[in-house]
């Protein structure tokens, strides 16, 4: 039997993963990538600079034998260190200790990482080849590059991780359509950066953590990067009233915001004016399809599929879980890519509703409730729970980053756990005041105990 060849559109990071994936599951792999090669032509920005790789992202790196590698060029991350403006600051643990961690990883770097693993496995990919047209019923496309000239290319199955603003998803919808939804969050985001320190401490700031600066309604993120520096996003509503992009137009109004808002982050950003300036303001938005696939020819994988905000951190690692589901199932189906296709927007698509949902949530909390009295006593008691009880209560965050129960099940979960924990604490916003016996004794008879867990 002839080896069956599957066409990708987009070589970012869910593309080049997945390339190799099905490489080494015996399929011919051909990928078209708009952008030039990062690694000839150097990354170029224009999304976040760096991601935060988790568990379930972990593990597709582990099947595809990169695990190892991405974490020598990561940066581990132990939780959240909160910086309020009055107060002292404070690391919020993301796990237990540190074997639940999150890593931070060079989007470029990660990305030409897999382009090479990808190469490696026997991938073809072709770099200025932008998507024109889908001809599905000729299982034919229209390709061009940035002169202008067009190619045609047979493309029997065809595979979009070509990112939230996937050509492939518009010529399925014009061809279908597919019950597309997309969802502004009306907050946008600008990237700044805190540059290495001097002397001895690469870090200007405590490397091993997340920093949130949480201001109710907007906040400053930064992730460490490995030579030193540290990527802040700046999120804030896109328009109205101030502190919005709007009213914010330019580095003075910027800079007079942060010396009021953000004093103690401001003097760690040397080039706040030039950064300001020159990078844009980037939009945030949740996409909703109902359905992935047309039959057996065409699927969207990935952001292509069910972009999320940020704000848990899963995006990657959502798209990099789709990856491994997808190429077992192509592997187990032979030439039925139709069953194959169905079978993974069924197992998938409740996965990323759920953490869509999720990250959606997770903004809030992080900009509002991490220094709200009511959530630290909900995340305290919910610790003791958790140590007390750990078959009968774990952390929505740690089922979603430490674990690879479905993330459905953790949202649905973490639910009820919110619902009792409110409960518990209906007179008091202080864990203390909670007997931890009849917690447990109320836990025990109210939820059924956790599923078998899975780490990695």
């Amino acid at each position: 039997m002839t080896q069956q060849t599957i066409t990708l559109i987009g070589g970012g990071l869910v593309g080049a993963l997945l390339a190799q994936l099905l490489a080494k599951r015996g399929f011919a792999v051909e990928v078209f990538e708009k952008r030039s090669d990062p690694r000839r032509a150097g990354f170029v920005g224009g999304r976040s600079i760096n991601l935060a790789l988790a568990e379930r992202g972990l593990q597709a790196l582990r099947t595809a034998g990169l695990a190892d590698d991405v974490l020598q060029r990561a940066v581990m991350m132990r939780g959240r260190m909160v910086h309020p403006v009055d107060g002292v600051s404070g690391l919020q643990r993301y796990g237990v200790d540190d074997s639940e961690v999150i890593w931070s990883v060079s989007r470029g770097g990660l990305n030409m990482l897999l382009l090479d693993a990808a190469e490696a496995a026997g991938v073809t990919f072709h770099f200025d080849q932008s998507l024109a047209a889908a001809d599905l019923d000729a299982r034919r496309i229209t390709l061009t590059d940035d002169h202008g000239t067009q190619r045609q290319h047979h493309a029997s199955v065809l595979i979009g991780a070509d990112g939230a603003g996937s050509a492939l998803r518009a010529a399925m919808n014009d061809y279908l359509p597919l019950g597309q939804r997309i969802e502004p969050l009306g907050h946008g985001y600008k990237e700044l950066e805190i540059p290495p320190a001097s002397g001895a401490e690469r870090f200007a700031i405590e490397p091993h953590a997340l920093h949130i600066w949480p201001r109710g309604g907007y906040m400053c993120i930064a992730l460490p990067n490995t030579e030193g520096s540290f990527t802040v996003t700046l999120f804030l509503p896109a328009h109205g009233p101030h502190p919005s992009f709007d009213t914010l137009p330019d580095a003075a109004a910027a800079s007079a915001f942060f010396r009021e808002d953000f004093p103690d982050l401001l003097p760690q950003i040397p080039r706040f004016a030039e950064d300001y300036d020159e990078h844009p303001v980037g939009s945030l938005s949740t996409l909703y399809l109902d359905r992935w696939h047309i039959d057996g020819r065409a699927l969207l994988i990935g952001d292509a599929a069910h972009a999320i905000v940020p704000f848990h951190g899963q995006g990657m690692n959502c798209g990099f879980e789709d990856t491994v589901v997808l190429a077992d199932l192509l592997a187990e189906s032979g030439r039925d890519t139709a069953d194959a296709f169905a079978e993974f927007q069924r197992i998938r698509k409740p996965n990323a509703d759920a953490i869509a949902a999720m990250a959606l949530e997770n903004y809030i909390e992080m900009r509002d409730s991490v220094a709200d009295p009511r959530y630290l006593a909900k995340r305290e008691l919910g610790a003791r729970l958790a140590a007390r009880a750990p078959q009968h209560f774990m952390a929505r965050y740690r089922m979603v980053t430490f674990t690879h129960l479905p993330y459905a099940y953790a949202y649905e979960r973490g639910r009820a756990q919110d619902v009792l924990l409110d409960q518990l604490l209906r007179s008091s916003n202080k864990a203390d005041d909670v007997s931890l016996d009849a917690a447990v004794t109320t836990l025990q008879a109210t939820l059924p105990p956790l599923p078998p867990l899975r780490h990695g």
